[in-house]
């Protein structure tokens, strides 16, 4: 009675086991991918706040927000660089606003260019 005593995985379990990490590798990367695109929103959103500060002093100082782009250090991209920031004078002098456009990296954002203004009105509403 001579028996077989190998022991190790069968072909079939090996395929399940595959099977089985790709279907949790097609949740989890989704996921993964929404959750790098909102960390990456925050490198916008902070750039664009601090603009918001430095308009404000350079409001506070000169009662108006015309020439505060020359007037300020105002940065055109993001500190991660995920983001070009973009200045639009308003219709009056005490009226601006700001734009955060997504770079290349970026560019699958459902959210798109983050807006804010001198009323604190941020654009789109839900991504902030």
């Amino acid at each position: 009675m001579d028996r077989n005593t190998n022991r190790g995985f069968t072909l079939m379990e090996l395929m399940i086991v595959l099977a089985i990490i790709g279907i949790l590798a097609a949740i989890a990367y989704p996921s993964y991918q929404s959750q790098t695109q909102k960390t990456r929103r925050s490198d916008g959103q902070t750039a664009l706040l601090r603009a918001v500060q430095q308009m404000e002093r350079y409001y506070t100082e000169n009662n108006s927000y015309a020439g505060a782009v020359a007037g300020t250090t105002f940065q055109t991209a993001s500190d991660e660089g995920f983001y070009t920031l973009s200045f639009q004078a308003g219709p009056t002098a005490s009226t601006y606003t700001l734009q955060a456009v997504p770079g290349a990296a970026q560019a699958g954002d459902p959210c798109g260019t983050l807006t804010i203004n001198q009323a604190n009105q941020k654009l789109p509403a839900n991504c902030w």
